[in-house]
């Protein structure tokens, strides 16, 4: 049904909760002191209801007032309105980790699933067992639009500030380094500015761009590299890494986490590159909800007990 916004703006929707006192106490001055009016309050608001429903409502009778049949047709509509109401209004309700049965969608590079799902996937079956994640790719140009929208609860990477409507948390500051298989580039750490330029480069951009800060920060000094490879994706970077003669630059927790795994070699980058911020950013509307809540401080107790702390979308390096 198409709501009268018209009509309903003419209407004093407090009525009905005093309607509904008036057909439950059937009396003026139980109704009145049900919700906290005056016995004079009271007439005037059943006044105003006969006037509006063009119905007596209540008349009197030898045991009190007695409903009329237009007053009995409105009692079950009516209190079902005023329960989705107060259902709408109401304060949300507390959330219990281990009995929850929710999904949050989260926008996220591949580099922050890597070192964040296998932990928070583990945690969330040990103590909320029916919370589950729905992952999307993060868009760091479109997460505001997904936020507003409510396709995704909470996006973390690499975010300028929100608008009002929209909260940030940083969650930490990354450096860079560089990954590289020693053995086929024939270098040791910590890498030269030269052999860093003649190296061919593999590099991540979400936004089809072969150009990234080290681009930037190699124009300052003079300086260009080559390019061999170009992806959206982080988790192909050390298997490529790995196996062919180039070096990748990336954040310095998922560089060591490569390195780590794949048996790479890691090496502080040999210019300057401006330090960069890890994000959580949610919609306003959500802040005080008790789930979401939940969610975005467990991220934050992981973060502090990862020995392998996660990274943020690593994006144009």
């Amino acid at each position: 049904m198409r709501i009268d916004h018209v009509h309903l703006g003419k209407l004093d929707l407090n009525l009905l909760v005093a309607l509904d006192a008036l057909l439950t106490e059937r009396s003026v001055t139980r109704a009145a002191a049900r919700i906290g009016l005056s016995q004079s309050a009271m007439s005037h608001a059943l006044a105003r209801l006969r006037a509006t429903f063009s119905d007596e409502l209540l008349t009197r009778a030898p045991d009190g007032m007695r409903p009329t049949p237009r007053a009995l047709a409105l009692i079950e509509p009516m209190q079902s309105a005023l329960s989705q109401i107060q259902a709408i209004t109401a304060p949300p309700a507390a959330f219990d980790p281990a009995t929850a049965d929710v999904t949050f969608s989260l926008g996220i590079p591949d580099s922050t699933e890597i070192l964040l799902m296998p932990r928070l996937v583990a945690h969330l079956r040990t103590v909320a067992p029916g919370v589950k994640l729905l992952l999307h790719t993060v868009d760091r140009h479109r997460i505001l639009d997904d936020l507003d929208s409510g396709r995704v609860d909470l996006g973390i990477g690499v975010f300028e500030q929100g608008q009002t409507h929209h909260k940030r948390r940083i969650l930490n500051k990354e450096t860079y380094l560089c990954v590289f298989n020693a053995e086929l580039v024939g270098v040791k750490p910590p890498i030269s500015l030269d052999d860093y330029v003649r190296l061919p480069h593999v590099l991540t951009s979400l936004v089809e761009s072969a150009h990234g800060v080290v681009d930037e920060a190699l124009a300052k000094i003079g300086r260009t590299r080559v390019i061999a490879l170009t992806s959206p994706r982080f988790t192909i970077m050390p298997f490529v890494v790995r196996q062919a003669p180039v070096i990748a630059t990336m954040h310095s927790r998922l560089a060591r986490f490569f390195g780590e795994a794949m048996d790479l070699t890691v090496s502080p980058a040999p210019i300057a590159l401006p330090d960069v911020s890890i994000s959580m950013i949610w919609h306003a509307s959500n802040d005080e909800v008790p789930g979401q809540r939940w969610l975005r401080d467990t991220i934050v107790k992981l973060r502090h007990t990862d020995s392998h702390p996660y990274t943020g979308e690593s994006q144009g390096l």
